[in-house]
């Protein structure tokens, strides 16, 4: 009776709140791995700021889930996907990035009992943009932003290689350098040889360099990413892939950016000259936001390499 009542109540989760409402996209990767793929546009109100990718491990033991959506609401669309795979709880949620909706869901899965998991960089570059990320969401989700609050991995891992097991599965996270924000990691479940890669890698989109992004860094961790020799790649943006396509859409990227603008620097061309001569990259076109960021990336890796 008790697992009846379980099931009925896992069932009603997955349907009223949102009914009808926005929906992250379920992929099963394997027999055990999914993938919540969100949009590859902006966050807005309508999306509930997942324009992102999570996922989840089913285990035994109860699930893990990687990374916990942009807020309260937004975790519960993730509880409630998770609820038409599996009757099994969320014990466990690793963070792997930094940007909001890659952390801001941690408290509702927390107060529901899960443990909160995260290397030591992640959590402090969590904190730095708390505030920052707090205010921008809050303006764009009102009041589906309603209840969130910032919470941490009470004990995150101090190494910047950790491996684990949970529920019988090993897990290990990685930090091979900083990405699109410092402290960005990546999380590799050797048994499966598949990679959550948190924005160490967008596919279908363009990956945005921010002020303070390490673009030289990024391209030197999706390397690094790249000698796992994973054969499924759940990216931070886009689909579902191999590492091929991952190296396609952002690995020949950065080494674009790298290359091409250290190099300008170096003979001291200037900015402008720069982006005119690079501006136009038909390789990446293919790519969505490509007009709209392309040169911008281009401007502030440029800003970046003249101030090393």
């Amino acid at each position: 009776m008790n697992q009846l009542f379980r099931a009925l109540f896992l069932l009603c989760l997955s349907l009223p709140a949102f009914a009808g409402d926005f929906a992250l996209q379920t992929v099963q990767v394997n027999e055990r791995v999914w993938a919540l793929v969100g949009p590859i546009g902006p966050r807005t109100y309508d999306n509930y700021g997942l324009n992102n990718n999570v996922g989840f491990v089913v285990t035994d033991a109860g699930v893990v889930l990687i990374d916990s959506g942009s807020s309260r609401s937004g975790a519960q669309l993730i509880e409630q996907a998770i609820a038409r795979v599996t009757p099994q709880p969320v014990r466990w949620v690793i963070n792997v990035g930094v940007q909001d909706h890659r952390w801001l869901g941690n408290d509702w899965f927390a107060g529901r009992g899960a443990e909160v998991i995260a290397l030591q960089r992640t959590v402090q570059g969590q904190r730095t943009f708390a505030a920052q990320q707090m205010a921008a969401l809050q303006e764009t989700l009102k009041d589906r932003f309603q209840g969130t609050a910032p919470y941490h991995a009470p004990a995150p891992l101090a190494g910047d290689h950790e491996s684990f097991t949970l529920g019988g599965v090993k897990f290990e996270l990685h930090w091979f350098g900083d990405g699109h924000f410092a402290g960005d990691a990546a999380l590799w479940l050797p048994q499966d040889k598949v990679v959550f890669t948190g924005d160490l890698v967008y596919v279908d989109r363009m990956l945005g360099i921010l002020p303070g992004t390490r673009t030289a860094a990024w391209r030197d961790a999706f390397r690094a990413l790249e000698k796992l020799g994973a054969e499924k790649v759940v990216p931070g943006h886009g689909s579902v892939c191999d590492m091929a396509r991952a190296r396609r859409d952002t690995g020949d990227y950065l080494d674009f950016l790298t290359d091409g603008i250290s190099a300008a620097v170096a003979a001291w061309e200037p900015l402008d000259e720069v982006v005119q001569r690079l501006g136009d990259a038909p390789q990446f076109k293919h790519l969505e936001h490509y007009d709209g960021w392309h040169r911008t990336n281009i401007s502030r890796t440029y800003v970046e390499f003249e101030q090393r």
